[in-house]
């Protein structure tokens, strides 16, 4: 709608009360009442009302419909008069409110009587247009408050809740999409038709997993497993088209644009793919569980990032294509609920994508990866609802960060914009319009960090806790992994086994419009998990094989380091590899703590070995260790992510003097500052690092001084069989592989090279 027109229905809203603004747009005219009187008689206009109006019609339809109408006025002559009694009500209501009219408040599912009303699709191009031109009206207003970290009923838009509702919303004809998921080769359609047999089900419990292995050209050693009885492999082809991949409108255009920052060279509209970006989406639309462990934030995670939104975006607008063309043929059949079992077409509630996320920054690139995508070349926009109030609160002020910090460059990178933790926020998608801070319930996608699900999940005993939408999840995308190994784990833990279970409450859905394997609680057999880390590590294997039971199998990158970051230690330094024969993997954290306090720790004791740093990945065994250190009186300090500045400060002076014999300085306190000790003389690894580079990090901290004290420096790793994965990023894979075949401890001297 042209600015002209937005001016003159900005100055005709302005001059009515707000009394006046509600009638006219719940009736489609001013009330008597209210009429001002001028001198001069107006020319009155002609409004022609909907079938479903209690009004009478005309004699004379076709004169009426020569007389000019506005589409403000069309679109309330579409919607049903309500009774006396609720706008008695509402206008009760409305006296005891300072807001203005756009900051309409809802309930939790957003609803209202007036907004389930059936609409041509007319009409809602019609809202749309109002919607659109009232979000630019506002546009350097002020948004409402945050209340999205209280409760789920602070994500509220009642102004936009018909746009994107599903339930009152249909599929034009001319749109496509109908056909398109008739196509038998689309991979949705043939994932979310997919039968599964009762008898399958029983044996996954008791089925050993079926394993092959491919390597491909850019992901390289790739696991197919599945513990269903049919497992499909397949090699990527050369060349694909974005025909081939039945990406849903207007993803087949828009992508190529989003996507152009990554390709190099002339742009090719029919593979619009990087090499790695090809391989990945090709098991992603295969629907198959992925996991991919060489993510990182420097080489290729937004490259990993936009495509895996493509999917999430593309498997949303086909979802959401078949329940309205699915609307719409009902409403053409007159069918009523339960007349036909073809229409299942939805889980047990709306909620079908959750993107996990660390930081509000990571959620604020996804959401303007989605609004691109949807968007592209066009020139008109689309209807992003409560976009500024999104950019306020999860974006970020440069000036904020400090602009002398000197870190690592994977630091920057990980570290960068808004890192609140906190968060969650729903989105609903239609085709032409995205709304942000929608109701769990209403949202097709949820956004959130491990930290924001755990809070609305609560814990077992809690009275008010919440997991109903996560019941009928079908994509769920886990990003930057290993990070969550840096801030809580077991929130992770707790949301997974949340995951696809039977809800408690049904909130109003249809149960005949409900597939099949929702209602047999099935779903997390169809629930594709998309797990990104950037690190292989035993805490996300342990994840990807105990919660993805996908019957279209899973697919694992299996790919070996051939050299270990200790080539990136830039000093001379011996390193001694002690092994400990760990009877078990129960048992290996006391054994650990047993062999260090009576085989490592004497040895160090002695005056000469003073500047000792002892490295500790893990926050217990780092308790462990501090509270044996007070009780043996030893002359130590310690750091730890819970360190306040100040006694940080204190105990890198005391280090540095040699007032304090020990320090004991956990990974975590490492990951999040990445300050430089100084004065380290001696290094023990309690244990090997979670992240391979923080080894070559810690062993460069060492400094040679014109005392040659570099002579004496000593660096003592403790490791086990167990610690496989972690030894071989260190060292490489085929030295650690010699150092795990023996069976007694082995003393190994490496001399670090560039």
């Amino acid at each position: 709608m042209g600015k002209r027109g937005s001016r003159g229905r900005s100055q005709l809203l302005s001059s009515l009360s707000k009394k006046q603004k509600k009638h006219l747009r719940d009736f489609g005219e001013e009330h008597p009442f209210y009429d001002r009187v001028s001198k001069k008689e107006a020319k009155p206009q002609i409004c022609q009302l909907s079938e479903s109006s209690d009004s009478s019609h005309s004699e004379d339809e076709s004169e009426s419909e020569q007389e000019h109408v506005s589409g403000y006025h069309k679109l309330l002559a579409t919607l049903k008069n309500v009774s006396e009694e609720e706008e008695e009500e509402e206008e009760e209501e409305d006296e005891g409110e300072d807001s203005a009219e756009d900051d309409v408040v809802n309930d939790e599912d957003g609803g209202d009587d007036g907004m389930k009303e059936e609409r041509t699709a007319e009409s809602a191009e019609v809202e749309a247009d109002v919607a659109l031109t009232a979000d630019l009206e506002r546009e350097d207003g002020e948004e409402p408050p945050d209340t999205s970290q209280k409760s789920p009923e602070g994500f509220i838009d009642a102004k936009h809740e018909s746009l994107f509702s599903l339930e009152t919303n249909f599929l034009e004809e001319e749109s496509g999409d109908s056909c398109s998921l008739k196509t038998s080769q689309d991979p949705f359609v043939q994932h979310v038709n997919k039968e599964l047999r009762e008898k399958e089900i029983q044996a996954v419990a008791t089925n050993p997993p079926t394993t092959h292995q491919l390597k491909w050209p850019i992901l390289g050693q790739l696991v197919f497993s599945s513990k269903f009885e049919k497992m499909e492999t397949f090699k990527p082809p050369k060349d694909i088209n974005l025909t081939s991949l039945h990406l849903q409108k207007p993803l087949g255009s828009t992508w190529t644009k989003t996507n152009s920052q990554f390709l190099s060279g002339p742009q090719n509209s029919s593979t619009p793919f990087t090499p790695l970006q090809k391989e990945l989406f090709l098991i992603m639309n295969s629907y198959r569980d992925l996991f991919y462990p060489e993510r990182t934030a420097l080489k290729n995670g937004e490259e990993i990032r936009h495509v895996y939104c493509l999917h999430v975006i593309n498997h949303v607008l086909k979802a959401n294509a078949r329940v309205l063309a699915n609307n719409s043929r009902r409403r053409a059949e007159k069918l009523g609920v339960g007349d036909d079992d073809d229409f299942r077409d939805q889980g047990l509630t709306r909620p079908k994508v959750l993107v996990v996320v660390p930081f509000r920054e990571a959620a604020l690139r996804v959401v303007q990866i989605f609004i691109s995508l949807l968007e592209g070349d066009s020139k008109k926009k689309i209807i992003v609802s409560n976009k500024k109030r999104f950019q306020g609160e999860y974006g970020s002020d440069p000036e904020e960060r400090p602009p002398n910090l000197k870190r690592p460059e994977d630091y920057e990178a990980v570290f960068v914009g808004n890192i609140d933790d906190h968060f969650r926020i729903g989105v609903a998608v239609l085709q032409r319009s995205i709304r942000l801070y929608a109701p769990f319930y209403s949202s097709d996608i949820i956004i959130a960090s491990p930290l924001g699900l755990r809070t609305i999940i609560g814990a077992e005993g809690e009275k008010k806790r919440d997991f109903d939408f996560l019941s009928s999840i079908e994509l769920l995308v886990i990003d930057q992994a290993d990070l969550y190994l840096m801030q809580n784990w077991e929130h992770v833990l707790h949301l997974m086994s949340h995951m696809n279970l039977l809800p408690l409450d049904s909130h109003g859905v249809d149960f005949s419009r409900v597939r099949m394997w929702s209602l047999n609680n099935w779903s997390k057999y169809y629930r594709q998990t998309l797990l990104f880390g950037a690190l292989q590590d035993a805490q996300l294997n342990s994840l990807f094989n105990k919660y993805c039971f996908n019957s279209q199998g899973q697919v694992a990158v299996r790919n070996v380091p051939v050299t270990g970051s200790i080539n990136h230690v830039l000093v001379q330094l011996p390193h001694v590899f002690q092994r400990m024969e760990a009877p078990g993997l129960a048992s290996v954290v006391d054994f650990r703590f047993n062999f260090f306090i009576n085989k490592i720790l004497p040895q160090y004791r002695d005056a000469v070995m003073s500047h000792t740093l002892i490295y500790v990945p893990s926050y217990f065994d780092f308790v462990r260790l501090r509270n044996y250190f007070k009780k043996e009186d030893l002359n130590f300090t310690h750091i730890c992510e819970y360190t306040q500045k100040s006694g940080v400060s204190r105990a890198r002076h005391f280090f540095l003097q040699g007032e304090k014999h020990f320090l004991l300085l956990t990974e975590r306190f490492h990951f999040y500052k990445r300050y430089t000790i100084k004065g380290i003389r001696n290094l023990i690894f309690y244990e090997l690092p979670t992240y391979p580079h923080f080894y070559s990090e810690i062993c460069n901290m060492l400094k040679a001084t014109n005392r040659g004290e570099e002579a004496t420096w000593t660096c003592t790793v403790l490791y086990s069989k167990y610690d496989a994965q972690r030894l071989a990023a260190v060292v490489g894979v085929e030295r650690a592989a010699q150092m795990l075949q023996s069976q007694k401890s082995v003393h190994l001297f490496i001399t670090g090279e560039q």
